[in-house]
């Protein structure tokens, strides 16, 4: 086999730069002819026919320059587009549609009679289309006019509220050429706007009526390649808008008029405004850990500083221990215990992972996945005394060497995306959060739980929420985004007292466990990466049972003794299954079935079976956790659900005492 030398990968590397960057370009060459100055109508008027492609346009400037013409066509592209991955082209191709239609409605034009006629044809583009703006312009005595340059089919740019490059070339052959380029982008990259498209009604049932589907449905198949992008620009749009974002709060607001008027004095405000919110973010970093991690590089930074993914078996070992001797000191809780300690581990389990779910939701957006399967919110909820926010505490400790929470008073929407801008990886501890503040605050900002889909941000962090029995129910639209440890088990108050497990574990503990965690979980999850690319892959990645592994691998490893049988493999359904999201309401049914027949109602002939919940928030909360099938809804203080669905979930068979039968008649 031929080996290559350190110098001959070089050479070769710098062959493949070179042939790039010596790609023939298509260059018009033009003798200049002098400047002049006209209105957009003189300079389009006296002719017949127009085709033009435009990017950003003001579409009630397209639709009055239309009427100039006999006969138009339009190539509609968008900037905003970055990859042409199916789910950019669909969104932008039924937003450009709804506003062609809404704009024509205002204006009360008839595009429709038009377009039937064949006097007028709308493209849209589904993939990169040509970046230059051009319209050719042709007359019934044979003139033909070539107009290019910078500017868009806008009032703006030709209506000389802007500077624009502009200019136009008269005569066949520029236009001849021109042609030829724009018949090809029209074949390739665009889809027609039919008048079917137009006239149908805004809402998701119409996809199979936008452009690029009328496309398939004529050619029976499409192939669709999003680009590669170009990471450079792309990331410094991104920097761009984000610290547009970020200077927001100190510039000054426009007048009524939309003007914003400046001063030297008002400059150096700003300046002052923009020192001091960078002062504050400095000390909320050095408060709040930037953890983060690069799994195609196989590092992770903490606070800027890459960290030793190789620590001791003595550093591993004594932090299994410690570990293990946390989680036996809830032997000593009254209650569910086992249960207690199965529902720790697994949130251990997703707390330890959380630092990559960013990077994995950011592929998931970029090939159209699911991002359910990679949650970043948690609610530890449960009876007081419980342990909750030290156990919290510990798991940070452990990840990070540190522990940092914020308090209950300081959480809103807008604080929390604040701090997750400034904070990476490491999840944001919100501590003992009371029910209003969880209904006035969490749902909302777990429900849009979309942040940094769109800046493509792969290192912000999950948060976490503590709170008390008081949040008696959790809606199902967040059930679906939070991975929930709902624990049923405490000590009393002279026990917490007396207890010094907390303070002895977290005193020692170290981060060697997790470190020697995640140099194991960075291969894992760059293959996991890969995987979400492959349209083969018939379910999302499974992060969380991956995760699982490693850390049952490592406690197996390093653990003088036979680990606990809450130490196991999980997976998906372990966190989301409705067995598992409902599993308060499946406890409160079968105790109430074992100790309460009296509170049901069953009718066999409907089908139906009747729980009295003894109060209305009690049938809220057992509502919320019912799947669908069982047809769940409440009449007072009473759930109503489907009897053989009811048998099938709760795993009771529900029949009828003679007493419910004296009672149903």
């Amino acid at each position: 086999m031929e080996t290559l030398s350190l110098f001959d990968i070089a050479e070769t590397d710098q062959q493949k730069i070179n042939t790039q960057t010596t790609a023939s370009l298509d260059v018009v060459k033009m003798v200049f002819d002098g400047a002049e100055s006209c209105t957009w109508k003189e300079l389009f008027s006296g002719f017949d026919t127009l085709y033009a492609i435009t990017y950003s346009s003001g579409i009630d400037f397209v639709y009055r320059l239309i009427d100039l013409f006999e006969q138009a066509e339009i190539l509609f592209g968008c900037d905003e587009v970055i990859s042409y991955s199916l789910q950019e082209v669909m969104a932008y191709q039924c937003k450009m549609v709804e506003r062609m239609r809404d704009t024509a409605s205002k204006m009360k034009l008839d595009l429709v009679s038009r377009i039937e006629n064949g006097t007028l044809r709308f493209y849209v583009a589904r993939s990169v289309l040509s970046h230059e703006k051009l319209y050719l312009l042709s007359a019934k005595d044979g003139r033909k006019r070539v107009i290019m340059g910078s500017a868009n089919l806008s009032r703006s740019a030709f209506g000389g509220y802007q500077r624009e490059n502009i200019c136009y070339v008269d005569g066949d052959a520029a236009y001849d050429w021109y042609w030829d380029c724009y018949c090809q982008l029209r074949e390739d990259c665009t889809d027609q706007i039919a008048k079917e498209t137009l006239l149908c009604a805004d809402d998701g049932a119409n996809l199979e009526e936008l452009p690029i589907a009328k496309t398939i449905k004529a050619k029976k198949a499409l192939v669709l390649q999003p680009t590669e992008e170009a990471k450079e620009e792309v990331r410094f749009v991104l920097d761009v808008k984000n610290l547009a974002s970020k200077l927001a709060p100190s510039v000054p607001k426009p007048d009524k008029k939309g003007k914003v008027m400046l001063s030297p004095e008002k400059m150096k405000s700003i300046r002052r405004q923009v020192v001091a919110a960078q002062t504050q973010e400095k000390e909320l970093q050095s408060e709040y850990p930037q953890l983060e991690v690069f799994p195609d590089e196989m590092v992770v930074r903490l606070n800027g500083i890459n960290l030793d993914l190789h620590p001791s078996t003595q550093e591993i070992e004594k932090d299994v221990s410690l570990f293990l001797k946390y989680m036996a000191g809830y032997e000593k809780f009254h209650g569910d215990v086992t249960g207690m300690q199965r529902r720790y581990f697994e949130f251990a389990n997703w707390f330890f992972c959380s630092p990559f779910m960013a990077c994995m939701r950011d592929m998931a957006v970029r090939y159209n996945q699911n991002l359910l399967p990679y949650p970043v919110f948690g609610l530890v909820y449960g009876q007081s005394k419980a342990g909750k926010t030290s156990f919290l505490e510990t798991l940070l400790k452990m990840m990070i060497g540190q522990k940092t929470k914020i308090s209950a008073p300081d959480f809103t929407r807008s604080s929390i995306e604040g701090l997750k801008h400034t904070v990476k990886g490491a999840p944001i501890i919100v501590d003992d959060l009371t029910n209003t503040r969880f209904n006035q605050h969490a749902i909302e900002t777990i429900k849009n739980d979309d942040f940094g889909v769109v800046d493509k941000l792969l290192h912000y962090p999950a948060v976490v929420i503590s709170a008390n029995e008081d949040v008696k129910a959790v809606a199902p639209e967040v059930i679906r985004r939070t991975v929930i440890c709902r624990v049923q088990a405490g000590l009393t108050n002279t026990e917490v007292m007396r207890s010094s497990v907390v303070r002895t574990v977290q005193r020692e503990v170290g981060t060697a466990l997790y470190r020697e965690y995640l140099r194991r979980m960075l291969g894992i999850v760059s293959d996991l990466l890969e995987e979400m690319k492959s349209d083969e892959s018939e379910s999302a990645p499974d992060i969380l049972a991956e995760s699982s592994r490693v850390l049952v691998e490592i406690f197996e490893e390093y653990s003088e003794t036979a680990c606990p049988e809450y130490i196991r493999y999980l997976t998906l359904e372990d966190y989301f299954s409705e067995k598992v999201t409902g599993s308060y309401a499946i406890k409160t049914i079968r105790n109430a079935w074992n100790t309460s027949r009296s509170s049901f109602e069953i009718s066999e002939r409907n089908n139906e079976i009747r729980y009295n919940a003894g109060a209305t928030w009690e049938a809220d909360r057992i509502l919320k956790e019912l799947p669908e099938t069982l047809e769940p809804h409440k009449s007072r203080e009473w759930v109503v659900m489907n009897l053989d669905e009811a048998r099938i979930f709760f795993d009771i068979p529900f029949k009828k005492s003679w007493l419910n039968r004296f009672r149903m008649r």
